[in-house]
């Protein structure tokens, strides 16, 4: 920078010598001509040049033209000469930079190294300046400092090449990361040096540093572990506190770094009074309801920040959306008690002018608009918007679902909404081929729909064939039967079905069922289904038929039609459909029984719960339960074997092969029985290497818990059956694609294993 100065005024006093001999007397400029550019154009010397032809040259341009000249950082030397009336301007440009290259640099790229120098102008092709190349040391040595590398050495060279051209040489000596070596809390008197230090990033080294970095010191990691003291204090009541100061040394050889925080904790102080003030919309009691912190508890900055955000939110879901509320705390130092004020300004109610949707080339406009709680020309609702996207998300059409709120130009109290939906493809809604282990080869010609047309409905007809059962299918429902939101839907089903083929006992049957369902939303997330329906059902033993199946057949017939009725209850919180949903809840109790005098009479109970709980952006974990149970009545002592529960495999206890836990026959094949218990844990994840938003593929380690029992009377906790590992679940243009690895826990002998499973496409 030195020499640059100098150089600036060397040219500056040159050009006044000059000017006092060659051009002390003014005159009118005729002509200019360039001299020594080679690879800058003269047009570019004329747009920094302040003299044009025809004007008059005198001393005071002189310099003018030259510091212009050399402010544009083409030029190193440059000189003025006059030739009649004829401006000479001579000018030796700037070498150019023919080559950018790096050594010894392992912690930042090359690459990386190279993209940002680029952004400074240092880079092939450019202008070389010499004080730039200066700067960028500066800089590098901060980036490696930021990374805990303060031995790190930078040595450049610029070596002059043919044709005015420079090769620039950085070469790098990183040296080894300095270590945190000890960090001292002074002043902390209520929690010990070991309750804060575990809240901190940084941290001396320990055998996970290897992996965290969290031993290498950072000053942004450093103020955020401040910011989390201090987080730590003033959640628990100690108002008063503050961080005194902080040293952080390092040791001559810049291996090791001591860092120091004085803090002063100051008393513990308590909420004695709430307020809310200013221009109240609701009645107290609602306002308060709303404030988290109660009179009596120790004052917490988190509470308030949630009490505030909770306030901001009742007076977003009015219309109010840039509602305005501060928490002002009065502190009483004579007994540490803190009154708190809530002040509250709702500023301007905002309404809402339109609703838009797009990106519903295929899905009709109306059935996302009834799926809206927001209404046009009525107040915003925070509340009502967040509610409309879960709804969307919820009906299984969409693969993403975005809204905006944008101000409507000219009327600051306005606002639209806009909906952009992503539709699935087409071919996710319909059945394909498919495989599973236990099933066989999965066959199906349908053109079943979830989304028939865009209009909502789901209409198909489908033909389904596999090793264990085949199944004709029709089947519609119209989720908005009437305008309030009752759905109404038809099934007729023909299915025959080989037991063998499921790994059960020896047995076929033909099936015909017809039913009516209905479904009748008694809130937002509550709906009430009911469905009455008529089946034929005939049993044909095999040679092989065990013992229990014979009996049974000689008790009650091999024919039998029942009167079927279902009613169920759904509370569904779940933000997505379910192969979707990573938060919310979902529960359903379910209830089947066949009418007095049917040729089976019986009962079926089921009980099924989820939890959604996000642990990341994009780690979830699920909770899962089942619980069914079913008797028989009238004639029947227990539930007909034709409807018992079965456990294992992909859909229940995953290791051990489909529908073989539990009891056996007296053949010793699976039986099934009156009662089963089902538990799922698992962790759902993005896949690796994909992009962490890609919601079609997830990633999920899990464990399983579950069996089947004879009935609730025999259920022995010593008798479930435990396994853990890794699945992975694809929503495919063709259907749902599922695999698990997993190992059984306590498999005990005869339980058929079967660590990897799969299962392909949809079935009916």
């Amino acid at each position: 920078m030195k020499l640059t100065c100098y150089r600036v005024l060397l040219i500056f006093f040159m050009g006044y010598g000059i000017a006092g001999s060659v051009l002390a007397d003014s005159f009118t400029v005729e002509d200019i001509r360039i001299e020594g550019i080679q690879r800058i154009s003269a047009g570019t010397v004329f747009n920094y040049l302040p003299v044009r032809v025809g004007e008059e040259f005198s001393e005071s341009r002189y310099a003018e033209s030259v510091r212009a000249l050399y402010e544009s950082g083409y030029f190193q030397d440059i000189r003025l000469e006059r030739q009649g009336n004829v401006l000479i301007i001579a000018v030796e440009e700037r070498p150019a930079i023919a080559s950018v290259e790096f050594s010894g640099n392992k912690e930042i790229g090359t690459e990386e190294l190279k993209e940002a120098l680029k952004g400074i102008g240092l880079s092939e092709g450019e202008v070389f300046r010499q004080a730039i190349l200066e700067t960028v040391e500066d800089e590098m040595r901060r980036q490696y400092y930021a990374n805990g590398k303060y031995s790190v050495k930078i040595t450049s060279t610029a070596t002059p090449l043919e044709r005015n051209r420079v090769a620039i040489q950085i070469d790098i000596s990183e040296g080894k990361v300095a270590k945190i070596k000890e960090i001292n809390i002074v002043g902390n008197t209520v929690f010990d040096d070991e309750e804060l230090l575990d809240q901190f990033e940084l941290s001396i080294p320990a055998w996970y540093s290897l992996f965290s970095k969290s031993d290498q010191y950072s000053k942004q990691k450093l103020s955020s572990d401040l910011e989390t003291l201090s987080s730590h204090y003033l959640d628990r009541g100690y108002l008063k506190f503050n961080i005194d100061s902080t040293q952080v040394s390092i040791t001559p050889d810049k291996q090791d770094i001591y860092i120091t925080i004085n803090i002063t904790e100051g008393g513990q102080y308590r909420v004695s009074e709430i307020k809310v003030s200013g221009k109240l919309l609701h009645v107290d009691e609602k306002l308060i309801k709303a404030v988290k912190v109660r009179n009596g508890d120790i004052f917490s900055r988190r509470l308030i920040v949630e009490s505030t955000d909770s306030l901001t939110e009742l007076m977003a879901n009015d219309g109010y959306a840039f509602a305005n509320i501060n928490a002002i705390p009065e502190v009483n130092e004579e007994d540490n008690t803190v009154s708190l004020t809530f002040f509250v300004d709702p500023g301007r109610r905002i309404y809402v002018r339109r609703i838009n949707v797009s990106g519903n080339s295929k899905t009709q406009d109306e059935v996302v608009r009834r799926e809206l709680r927001q209404i046009e020309n009525a107040w915003m609702s925070t509340e009502n918007i967040e509610k409309s996207t879960t709804r969307l998300e919820r009906l299984g059409y969409f693969s993403q679902v975005n809204v905006e709120t944008p101000s409507v130009p000219g009327n600051p109290d306005q606002v639209d909404v806009n909906y952009s939906v992503t539709e699935q493809p087409s071919g996710s809604l319909t059945a394909g081929v498919g495989y599973s282990q236990s099933q066989g080869l999965l066959l199906s010609t349908s053109v079943t729909q979830d989304n028939f047309l865009g209009s909502g409905k789901r209409f198909g007809f489908s033909i389904n064939t596999r090793d264990a059962d085949t199944a004709y299918g029709l089947n519609y429902n119209n989720p908005y039967y009437t305008a309030d939101g009752v759905s109404r839907g038809f099934n007729i089903i023909l299915k025959e079905r080989n037991a063998e083929e499921l790994g059960t006992s020896d047995y076929t049957t033909d099936q015909l069922l017809m039913r009516v369902n209905y479904g009748i939303p008694i809130s937002e997330t509550n709906t009430i289904f009911a469905g009455f329906g008529y089946e034929r059902l005939d049993l044909e033993l095999a040679g092989g038929a065990p013992s229990e199946i014979r009996d049974f057949a000689a008790e009650h017939g091999e024919r039998y039609k029942n009167l079927v009725a279902i009613a169920s209850w759904v509370n569904d919180k779940r933000n997505r459909a379910a192969l979707l949903a990573d938060r919310g809840t979902y529960n359903l109790i379910s209830g089947e029984f066949t009418f007095p005098g049917s040729g089976l009479e019986y009962y079926r109970l089921t009980y099924r719960h989820q939890t959604y709980i996000p642990l990341t952006d994009h780690t979830t974990l699920l909770l899962n339960g089942e619980l069914g149970l079913g008797d028989g009545y009238g004639e029947l002592d227990d539930l007909p074997f034709l409807e018992h529960f079965y456990a294992g495999g992909i859909a229940s206890v995953r290791g051990f092969k489909d529908n073989t836990l539990g009891p056996r026959d007296s053949q010793g094949e699976p039986f099934g029985g009156d009662f089963r218990i089902i538990g799922n844990i698992e962790f759902l994840m993005p896949m690796p290497f994909f992009e962490e938003d890609n919601r079609a593929w997830r990633f999920a380690p899990f464990i399983d818990m579950g069996n089947v029992f004879a009935s609730p009377g025999d259920f022995e906790t010593s008798e479930m059956r435990y396994s853990a590992g890794i699945g992975m679940r694809w929503l495919s243009p063709i259907g749902p694609l599922k695999m698990s690895f997993a190992r059984p826990l306590n498999d005990e002998r005869g339980d058929e294993l079967q660590r990897f499973q799969f299962t392909f496409g949809a079935t009916y």
